[in-house]
This record gives structure tokens, C-alpha cells and sequence, in this order.
């Protein structure tokens, strides 16, 4: 007999088992498997036993946040739900950021009108939750209900207590519980030691470490080394990081990328940048983590060209730097100058829909100011949906470094309106704008301000400030006045400042005096010596400024070298007093020679001729299209004789140049300077 189509094989046609479907509930592979079991079973009562229900619950809730709210439905629809059915909804709302505790309590709640008790794993799942949500209150609440029922007494649930005191700050709250009760595992000590480092008490969570390793049969485990790595990190304890180091070794702690990046951090944070880097390259396993923390470490310890070496590093290994790395970036280009590439960095975070606000937006508006690109500061700025005080101060000291004292004023004002709360270093920007701006009175106005109007007790820079200012203008005696009334003994800033203002308004008399105070707080300070021999050379004390400069030898005072750096092509090129090792040197030195030939400062001889500005200069000349604007950044002051030098040169070659020195921005363009000889 041939097969007809129209007639079902006997196969097709018997009903499959019923009992096999809750079986099948092990081999589901997708959501709409689950949905055609779940709708028959649902169909047969007998097959709702607490284990099959909480399988279908399980795969609905724990496969995908966006199914907790489905898992929720289907529990409200089960006549006598179980207490497992309720932990398992518990269980999938604790590991999901988008829970609602409004909704767990509710939740909560309805499982005790159902005189279902809760165990000890109804706590800890809830109170994950309310941990990752920072539900204090939440939290408290539960509390009281663990001791009711008598399990805070278990380790499990009093180990989630502390962790959700932990996160919210309450750390006594935390070592009340680890005090309360005997039985502590290796969980209780590492979250004690976490809660002490996040709340700031890095010594206690160490003391708490060393306590534990004294325990019989406990070692320590990754998780435990990398809290107390942190904290070893906050105290800026090498000695103690490199103790914990031994300890990993010795104990066999496995060396995963946590604790890699851990021990990276440390190293770092405790100034020992070799061994950080080493480490880092020996690391089997690296994420971005791991390059942030290598990075932020060498931006810490002033190493940007390393920085910047070990970020391009990163983009040939494929690695998507986040924001984090980012701002690493921009910070080491801020302080190197780097332009070309600080806004390569902008470009990648607008092409990949990086938020340019918070830390982000703060760092480009520093960079663009500290590469001399004010303009594109104020730009980013402008942008910015949310300013906060360091949104605001980025900008005034910014402007304050360029010389646009008036508009830092003007931005101070805006800021307060806004609402928004100016801090000390606020006030740094303000009363360095009033400085270099030359607005005296007014910086004199904003200083008595701080505490009357602020509530902000004036700290010693903002002192060395206001002797700055009136020291520029020539108020000598206020500035004596002011360092003689000052709460605090003064520091080598202050003195620092009048000494300056004294070579600089030829006080000889005052100008000893700060001097000798100033060696009194630095013996080593190098400006002390140097400011004093040209102050008698100007006075025409020639045998004191060489007595001077001899006292400087026999005391084995060392000057810092000048350095200063040019960016050409997104390559950074450093330049030192007389230094020879640059490849292009002997092109760099003869366009020295040229521009000083062509200035007609051959003789007499000139003692600045190859300082270090001098020189990049040079270099931005050659290596650089006629008139591409040249950005230079120098350690120290420029000296006035390079500053007049320059002044000529961008008008010889008809080229902008803009140099960063140590205390502001000076913009050269056709024979003239925007510090107007103020600096």
C-alpha cells in the first residue's frame, strides 16, 4: 500500500508524554522552546511540582534582565508558590542592574502574606541588591528582619550585611558585625578590609590584613589582595606593597589580571614606575584596566612621553582605549603641550560618541588651554551640558595663564550665579588672573572674600598669591606687611615671590632679606642665588652678585636645567641649555646663529644664546612650513633676554609663537608679546 500524505503516520499522530516535558525543561536552548513547554505545563497542574516551576522561572529571569519582569508575571499566576519559586526570582533580581527595590520589597512583602519564611539565601540575594543600589535604608530594614528570624547568626547573610554597609560608608556598622559573632571565613576579613580602604582608612584595613594572615588555616586569596593592594596604594607604603608582593609568591595567590593590575597600581602609586612597567609587560592577561593603570601611573609620576609611548602602544595591540585612558592622554598632553595629538584624542572621542562632559569635558577644556588654545577651550567649554566647580576653575586658570585676567573675573561671576560653589583652587585662578592681569584692588577684594563670603580659610598658596600680585605692581611694602601677618609660617613661595618682585623693582635692602629667609625654609633653592647675583649686578654690586654665585658652588646648589619641548608632526622634541644629542642639532644651531646674526645680537656675547626655547624654536623654524604657528612649553621662567629674542624672531619670520613657561602663556606675534612685559 503506497504512502498518502493526507494520512498521518502512526508517529504523528500519538501525543508525546506528558511527563517528558518538564525533562525537556534541561535541553531548551532559546526563549520560544520555554515558551511552548511552559504553556503546557502550565496546562497541567500535575506537572507544576516547586523544582519545574523554578527552572522555568530560572531560565526566564537569569537569561536576560529584560525577562525578570515575565519571571514576576509567571510567579503571580502560580497558586501556592513555594518559597524556592520566590528565591528565585530573589536570585535573578539581585544580579540584574535595572532592579527596582521598591519592586523587591513589594515582592518581599507578598511572600510573607503567603507565610513563607524567608532562609538564608532569601537575605543575601536581596541584600546584593539593595547593595548594588546603595539601599541603605533598605538594607537597615532587612537587617532587622535577619535578626528576628535569628540568621544573622549565618556567615553567609552576616558576609552581604557588611558588604551592603560596606558600600554605603557605614564601615563601624561593618566591624560591629565581624566583632558580633565568632565564625568568620575569608570572605568576613576581605570585606572588612574593603569597606576599611573605601572609606579612606587605609592603615586599618592593613591592620586588619596583618590580622588575619596571623589566623591558623586562612590565606589570603586574590580578591583579599587586591583590596589590600588598594590600600597599600592610598598609603604610598612601597616597603609594605613590596612585603605584599613576597606574600603573593610566597602563598601561590593566583596571579590573575585583578591582581596584576592591582600590584600595577601600587607599584605606581608608590613612585616605583620601573617595577609597575615591568610587571605590566610580564602580565600573561591584560585588559584596558590594565593599560589605565600602567598609564595613570606614569601621568602621576610626571612621565607623559612614556605615557603617550605606552598609549600608541596600546592602539597597535588593538586594545579600545575608555575613557579613563582618554583622559590619561589628554592630561600628559596638556602638560607636554602635545596639541596635534590632544586633538587626535578629541577627534576619537567624538567619533565614537565619548560624552565630552564630566572628567572627560574637564580634561579637554585643560588640555586645549595648556596647549595654548584658549579659543578651543572656551569652545569645549561652551558645550558643555553639565559644569561643575572643575569645569569652572579649568577655565579661570586658563584664562588667567593666558593673560585674560578680565574675562577669569567675568566667568567667576557667571559661576557663582550658576550656583555653583568655587573652592581653594578656584581661587587660585582668580587671584592669579588678578596677578598677571595687574588688577590689584580687585585680587584684594576676592582674597578678603574667600572667608567672609565663601567660608574658605585662605591657605598658603593663595597668600603667595596676593605677594605676587602686589609685588608685580610694585607694593612691596603691603607684600612685607601681608607675609608678616599671615597665620602660617610663610614658605619658599612667598619669599620666592618677593624676592622676584624685589629684583624686579630694585629694592637691594628688602630683597636680602627675603633672600636670606627664603635659603632659611630651602637651603638648596637655586632662584634665591640667581635672583640675588642679578639684583646686586643691577645695582652695581658686582662683588656681592659674584659672592653670590660662589656661595651657590660651595654649597653644591645644582640648577634645574631649562628644558623646553616642541611637538612637530605629533613627535615630541626636548631640548636642553647647550645640548647637542637632538639628530637635527647641527641644523638647530645654525639657525641660531642665523636669526642672531639677522637680530644683530652677536656681540656682546650672548650667555642665552642656546638656552633650551632658544632652541626649539629653532627647530619649529626648519622643520615646520612658514607661517605654522610654533607652540614651545619650558620648565622655568623665560629669561628676559630669550623673551625679547623671541619677540623679534616671530616678527623676522613672520611667525606666531607661543610658549608656556612655568608661571603663564606668552603669545609672540609681529615683534609683540600679550604679556605686555608683565611676567
Amino acid at each position: 500500500m503506497a504512502f498518502s500524505p493526507s494520512a498521518p503516520s502512526p508517529s504523528t499522530t500519538q501525543p508525546q508524554s506528558q511527563p517528558l516535558l518538564p525533562h525537556k525543561l534541561d535541553t531548551i536552548r532559546s526563549m520560544d522552546e520555554l515558551k511552548q513547554i511552559q504553556a503546557a505545563i502550565l496546562k497541567t497542574p500535575s506537572l507544576q511540582s516547586p523544582p519545574v516551576l523554578a527552572k522555568i522561572l530560572s531560565f526566564r529571569a537569569l537569561s536576560s534582565p529584560q525577562h525578570i519582569a515575565h519571571a514576576r508575571s509567571l510567579l503571580a499566576h502560580i497558586d501556592n508558590p513555594s518559597l524556592l519559586l520566590y528565591n528565585t526570582v530573589f536570585r535573578s533580581l539581585s544580579r540584574s542592574t535595572r532592579s527596582s527595590v521598591s519592586a523587591s520589597i513589594m515582592l518581599y512583602e507578598d511572600m510573607l502574606q503567603k507565610d513563607l519564611r524567608p532562609d538564608s539565601f532569601t537575605f543575601p540575594y536581596l541584600l546584593k541588591l539593595f547593595a548594588n543600589s546603595r539601599a541603605l535604608q533598605a538594607g537597615e530594614a532587612l537587617h532587622a528582619a535577619a535578626i528576628k528570624t535569628g540568621l544573622h547568626a549565618n556567615v553567609y547573610v552576616r558576609n552581604n550585611l557588611m558588604s551592603l554597609y560596606a558600600v554605603c560608608g557605614k564601615v563601624r556598622a561593618v566591624q560591629k558585625l565581624f566583632d558580633g559573632f565568632p565564625e568568620r571565613d575569608l570572605v568576613s576579613w576581605t570585606t572588612l578590609i574593603s569597606g576599611y580602604t573605601k572609606a579612606g582608612l587605609a592603615k586599618e584595613a592593613v591592620k586588619v590584613f596583618e590580622e588575619m594572615t596571623s589566623e591558623k588555616n586562612l590565606r589570603a586569596d586574590g580578591v583579599a589582595m587586591v583590596a589590600v593592594l588598594s590600600a597599600c596604594a592610598e598609603l604610598g607604603d612601597l616597603e609594605l606593597g613590596r612585603n605584599l608582593h613576597r606574600y603573593i609568591g610566597a602563598r601561590e595567590v593566583d596571579m590573575d589580571v585583578f591582581v596584576g593590575n592591582a600590584l600595577v597600581d601600587m607599584y605606581s602609586k608608590c613612585g616605583d614606575v620601573d617595577s609597575a612597567h615591568q610587571l605590566f609587560n610580564k602580565m600573561p592577561v591584560r585588559n584596558v584596566v590594565s593599560w589605565n593603570s600602567i598609564i595613570s601611573g606614569l601621568v602621576d609620576n610626571r612621565e607623559f612621553k612614556q605615557a603617550l609611548e605606552l598609549f600608541r602602544r596600546m592602539q597597535g595591540e588593538g586594545i579600545e582605549p575608555d575613557a579613563f585612558t582618554l583622559v590619561g592622554m589628554l592630561n600628559s598632553c596638556a602638560s607636554l603641550g602635545a596639541l596635534e595629538l590632544g586633538q587626535w584624542v578629541h577627534a576619537y572621542i567624538s567619533k565614537n560618541g565619548v560624552e565630552a562632559d564630566g572628567i572627560t569635558g574637564n580634561a579637554l577644556v585643560d588640555m586645549y588651554a595648556k596647549c595654548g588654545r584658549i579659543d578651543r577651550a572656551m569652545e569645549v567649554f561652551g558645550r558643555m551640558a553639565h559644569k561643575d566647580v572643575v569645569t569652572y576653575t579649568s577655565m579661570i586658570v586658563g584664562l588667567a595663564m593666558h593673560g585674560r585676567g578680565e574675562e577669569a573675573l567675568e566667568l567667576f561671576a557667571v559661576m557663582s550665579s550658576a550656583g555653583v560653589k568655587p573652592n581653594e583652587v578656584t581661587f587660585v585662578g582668580v587671584l592669579s588672573a588678578c596677578s598677571h592681569a595687574g588688577l590689584v584692588d580687585v585680587g584684594l577684594r576676592h582674597f578678603e572674600s574667600m572667608s567672609a563670603a565663601h567660608g574658605l580659610a585662605p591657605q598658603i598658596e593663595h597668600y603667595g598669591c596676593v605677594v605676587d600680585m602686589l609685588g608685580r605692581a610694585g607694593r612691596l611694602d603691603e607684600a612685607q606687611d601681608l607675609i608678616s601677618s599671615m597665620p602660617m609660617e610663610p614658605d619658599a613661595f612667598v619669599w620666592g615671590s618677593l624676592l622676584g618682585a624685589c629684583r624686579n623693582h630694585g629694592d637691594v635692602a628688602l630683597g636680602e632679606t627675603a633672600a636670606k629667609r627664603l635659603l632659611d625654609v630651602e637651603p638648596q633653592e637655586e632662584g634665591a642665588y640667581v635672583l640675588m647675583s642679578n639684583l646686586y649686578a643691577a645695582g652695581n654690586r658686582r662683588s656681592d652678585g659674584l659672592r653670590m654665585r660662589k656661595a651657590m658652588r660651595a654649597n653644591k646648589v645644582r640648577k634645574t636645567p631649562g628644558c623646553s619641548l616642541i611637538e612637530i608632526d605629533g613627535v615630541i622634541h626636548e631640548f636642553r641649555k647647550g645640548e647637542e644629542l637632538h639628530p637635527q642639532a647641527k641644523e638647530v644651531y645654525a639657525m641660531v646663529d642665523e636669526f642672531a646674526r639677522r637680530l644683530h645680537i652677536d656681540s656682546p656675547p650672548d650667555e642665552a644664546r642656546h638656552h633650551s626655547e632658544r632652541l626649539a624654536v629653532a627647530l619649529g623654524l626648519i622643520g615646520t612650513r612658514p607661517g605654522t604657528p610654533l607652540r614651545i612649553v619650558k620648565n622655568l621662567r623665560v629669561c628676559r633676554d630669550c623673551h625679547s629674542v623671541i619677540k623679534s624672531v616671530s616678527r623676522l619670520y613672520n611667525r606666531e609663537i607661543v610658549l608656556r613657561d612655568r608661571y603663564r602663556f606668552h603669545r609672540f606675534k609681529d615683534g609683540r608679546c600679550s604679556c605686555n612685559e608683565f611676567w
